[in-house]
């Protein structure tokens, strides 16, 4: 379980404040289809609300220490059905390839020779945002696009 310093705890329930609740809790209880939709919203926003229905407090209070012990998450808030748990986003790491630039992406073009009994020609083209690869393997660019002939006569 993730422990946060007082301020912390602080800071988060104060951001929570505006928060609506992204997880609910039915009569079922916390079954494990919820506790992959609690992991996959702390996962996506990091700060929560989820809502238990229910009127036992111990049994809101023994999820909401479930919850924080499975899921690795500390525990916020409690405030009636209201649970706010906080768990630090997973950064996604991209992985981009140091020769290609913003918009470059490297494709592989096999093309069968002429007569048919030959191996096939197999190249690495980098190729620009703009341009894609056509079914008989030639780079094609996107027209330039198309001016208004009402916009131009009025220059």
């Amino acid at each position: 379980m993730l422990k946060l310093t007082p301020a912390e705890r602080s800071a988060l329930r104060a951001e929570a404040h505006g928060l609506n609740p992204v997880v609910m809790i039915g009569e079922a209880g916390l079954t494990e289809s919820v506790m992959k939709e609690i992991a996959a919203s702390l996962d996506a926003h990091g700060l929560i609300k989820v809502r238990v229905f229910g009127d036992d407090r111990e049994a809101r209070v023994a999820m909401y220490e479930q919850i924080s012990a499975e899921l690795d998450a500390a525990p916020v808030q409690h405030i009636g059905k209201l649970l706010v748990l906080y768990r630090p986003k997973k950064e996604a790491v991209k992985e981009r390839s140091a020769k290609a630039g913003k918009g470059m992406r490297e494709v592989t073009i096999v093309k069968a020779s002429a007569s048919g009994t030959k191996k096939p020609s197999v190249t690495k083209v980098m190729l620009k945002g703009n341009e894609r690869v056509t079914a008989g393997g030639n780079i094609k660019r996107a027209k330039p696009r198309q001016t208004s002939s009402k916009k131009t006569s009025l220059n």
